[in-house]
């Protein structure tokens, strides 16, 4: 079983930008924590990252037909205000988790949004790491539900 972990916009600077919200993790360091449970699972794991919204559109797109059978998503700031991310996840049928770092609900008002929210199978946000793994799992529960019904 393949999932795909998105990482948008700004993601690439984890372990330097805001410690106090992100922590001192990488993404190379997410990642690797991912593959590690991604092994317990004995799931396959893709991690994609960009910093335009274009690329990761088609990313998206790519899903339908690379036997991805669930979607991790962080898509950083564009869970705010990015139909077109959105968009191209709503016309997916495989589940998708939606996860942040920080508890994004004790921040900025904006970041109390998520335009993604009506389409994704969950929310993951404020445990760092954790919230990935945590993500990683719900999705492999949700895809092997899906491949039951």
């Amino acid at each position: 079983m393949k999932i795909l972990i998105l990482n948008g916009v700004n993601l690439n600077m984890f372990g330097k930008r805001d410690p106090k919200h992100y922590g001192t993790e990488t993404l190379g360091d997410i990642d690797s924590e991912l593959s590690k449970l991604a092994k317990e699972l004995s799931v396959t794991v893709e991690s994609f990252q960009t910093n335009h919204e274009g690329e990761m559109c088609e990313r998206i797109h790519g899903a339908h037909t690379d036997s991805t059978k669930a979607i991790v998503i962080n898509a950083g700031a564009w869970t705010h205000y990015s139909f077109a991310i959105r968009d191209a996840l709503a016309i997916l049928t495989i589940p998708i988790i939606e996860v942040h770092m920080s508890n994004v609900h004790a921040r900025e008002e904006f970041r109390h949004i998520s335009v993604f929210s009506s389409i994704v199978r969950g929310q993951i946000c404020g445990f760092g790491v954790d919230s990935y793994l945590l993500g990683l799992r719900a999705a492999y529960s949700a895809a092997l539900k899906s491949s039951r019904i």
